[in-house]
C-alpha cells in the first residue's frame, strides 16, 4: 500500500474516530418512534458539538417541525474555490425484532472478524458512521496541506428525519436556500461494492406508496351463512395484488413505463463491470431461495437501474388463535414503488387509481390513499468535473486508478433529488457502507476500515475539488 499525508493523519488519529462513534451511537436517535424524540435531539446537538471540536467556525441547529437537522460551514480563504455541501442524517431506523441482536443495538460492540474489525451497532454505517468519517477527514486534510481553512469552502447538512421519510426537509431546503447555496452536494449515505473494490453510487431510485382498501359487506358475516354467496374482500385483495405484474415481472399499471429512461449500453456495460456472486449474495444478504423480477434484466438492473413494485403487507378479517368464520368487511394492502430516471412521483397515485377501478369486481368499493410528496429519482452527471474529482480521491485512498473505479447504481431511495433540485447543483456519492452491512436490519454493523478509507477519502476530495474552479456569476 502506498502512503499519503492524509492516510497517515487518519491512521494516527483512528482512536478518535473510534471514540466519536461509540459516543454517538449510544443515543437511540429512532426518528419513526416519537418516545425518541428527545434522543433525536439529543444526536442533533452531539453532532453540533462535535462539528464545534472539529473546527467548524459556524455551526447550528435546524428547527423543523419534526425533528432538527445539523448545519456546518466552513469557508475556504479562496474566493475562487467551489462550495461543496455535505449531506447526511443523524437519524436511525427501529431496532425491532430486539431478540435477533446478538448485541444491544446501542451498545456499540468491536467484534474482529477474517475481514477486519467491525463495528455493530443501529446507525453504525447508516448513517452516523458515513457523516463521522468526515470529522476525521476535515482533520487529515487541513494537516496534510498545512492550512487553516480547507481549500474548498464545505457546509454541511445532516438532518434527522431520513429513515422517516424526510418529511419536512424539502421546506427545510427552501427555508435556508441561501445559506446552502453550493456548486456540487456531496451524498454520504451509500456505500461500496465490496471492500476491495473502490466504487461510486451515481444514482439512486425514486419512492411513490400507496394503500389500497377494498370494502364488500357492510359488517363481518357468518361464512356459513353468506359465504359463496356475497363478494369476499379478502378474495378481490388477492386477485387484485396478483394482477399487479404480469407473467414476465412487468408492472401492469397503464403508463407506468412511459417516462422510463432506457438503460444505455454504457450504463449497461459499467454495471455489468461490478463483480456480482448471484449464489453468494441468495445465500447472504438477500436470505432468498431464488432470483425473481423482470424478464430481460440482470440482478443488479433490477436492483438499481428498473423500476419496481412491491407489495408491503395485507391484512384484513380474523388472525387471532383458532378460527372465526367470516367473510370480513374490509381489506388493505400497502404497495410502494420505486421509481428510476424520468419517472415521478406524484404520476404514480392517478395511475394506481384507475387500476383499481379497472379491476374491481362487482360489489366491492376502494379507497386508495397516496401519500402526498414521494421521492423523485436522481442521478449523477457521470462526465462532470466534479465526478472526476470523486473518481480521483477514491481511487487514492484504495490504492487505485479512478480509470478503474466502478460505478454502481442505488436501489434505495433518499431525499437527494430534493437537494438537486431545490439547490440546482449536481450529485455526487461518497459513502463507506457494504452490502453485507445489515442496514435496517438486526446486527447492522461497519467495517471499519471501510471507515478509516471513507475519511481519507474525504480528506483527497477537498483537495482535488479545489482544482475545479467556480466560473462567474
Amino acid at each position: 500500500m502506498s502512503s499519503s499525508a492524509e492516510r497517515d493523519f487518519v491512521t494516527a488519529h483512528l482512536d478518535d474516530l473510534h471514540a466519536d462513534l461509540d459516543a454517538w451511537l449510544r443515543i437511540p436517535s429512532i426518528s419513526a418512534d416519537p418516545a425518541h424524540a428527545a434522543d433525536v435531539r439529543a444526536s442533533a446537538e452531539w453532532l453540533a458539538e462535535a462539528l464545534r471540536r472539529t473546527g467548524f467556525p459556524t455551526v447550528e441547529i435546524w428547527e423543523t417541525e419534526g425533528a432538527p437537522a445539523v448545519f456546518a460551514e466552513w469557508p475556504s480563504a479562496d474566493e475562487a474555490a467551489p462550495v461543496a455541501l455535505v449531506y447526511g442524517h443523524h437519524d436511525v431506523q427501529p431496532v425491532d425484532p430486539l431478540e435477533l441482536w446478538q448485541h444491544p443495538p446501542f451498545e456499540p460492540t468491536r467484534v474482529e472478524t477474517p475481514d477486519g474489525p467491525e463495528l455493530h451497532a443501529r446507525g453504525a454505517i447508516d448513517d452516523k458512521g458515513n457523516v463521522a468519517f468526515h470529522l476525521l477527514g476535515m482533520r487529515a486534510h487541513l494537516a496534510a496541506t498545512g492550512r487553516d481553512t480547507p481549500a474548498v469552502t464545505v457546509k454541511m447538512v445532516i438532518e434527522g428525519e431520513e429513515e422517516s421519510g424526510s418529511p419536512y426537509f424539502a421546506e427545510l431546503l427552501r427555508q435556508h436556500r441561501d445559506r446552502l447555496d453550493c456548486d456540487v452536494v456531496v451524498v454520504s449515505d451509500t456505500g461500496m461494492a465490496a471492500p476491495d473494490l473502490p466504487s461510486a453510487v451515481t444514482s439512486m431510485r425514486g419512492l411513490a406508496d400507496a394503500e389500497i382498501t377494498l370494502r364488500g359487506p357492510e359488517v363481518d358475516l357468518h361464512s356459513g351463512s353468506f359465504g359463496g354467496a356475497v363478494p369476499n374482500p379478502l378474495h378481490a385483495l388477492a386477485e387484485l395484488v396478483a394482477s399487479l405484474h404480469d407473467a414476465d415481472g412487468k408492472v401492469t399499471l397503464p403508463g407506468f413505463y412511459d417516462a422510463v429512461r432506457p438503460l444505455s449500453d454504457r450504463e449497461r456495460d459499467l454495471m455489468g463491470r461490478v463483480p456480482f456472486d448471484e449464489a453468494a449474495w441468495l445465500a447472504g444478504p438477500a436470505a432468498s431461495r431464488t432470483t425473481a423480477g423482470e424478464a430481460g434484466f440482470s440482478t443488479q438492473e433490477r436492483i438499481g437501474a428498473r423500476p419496481t413494485a412491491e407489495v408491503n403487507g395485507m391484512w384484513g378479517g380474523y388472525s387471532g388463535p383458532g378460527h372465526k368464520t367470516i367473510i370480513p368487511a374490509e381489506a388493505h394492502a400497502k404497495i410502494t414503488f420505486r421509481l428510476v430516471a424520468d419517472q415521478r412521483p406524484e404520476e404514480i397515485g392517478p395511475m394506481v387509481q384507475a387500476w383499481v377501478e379497472a379491476n374491481l369486481p362487482a360489489g366491492i368499493e376502494a379507497d386508495v390513499h397516496v401519500p402526498a410528496g414521494g421521492v423523485a429519482p436522481c442521478a449523477s452527471d457521470l462526465d462532470s468535473p466534479y465526478m472526476d474529482a470523486l473518481l480521483t480521491a477514491i481511487a487514492q485512498a484504495w490504492d487505485s486508478q479512478a480509470d478503474q473505479v466502478l460505478f454502481m447504481k442505488e436501489g434505495g431511495s433518499g431525499p437527494e433529488a430534493d437537494l438537486a433540485e431545490q439547490l440546482g447543483a449536481p450529485l455526487v456519492f461518497l459513502g463507506a457502507g457494504l452490502p453485507t452491512d445489515r442496514i435496517h436490519s438486526p446486527n447492522e454493523r461497519v467495517l471499519l476500515p471501510m471507515l478509516y478509507r471513507g475519511a481519507e477519502a474525504t480528506a483527497h476530495l477537498w483537495r482535488e475539488l479545489a482544482a475545479v474552479r467556480r466560473t462567474a456569476g
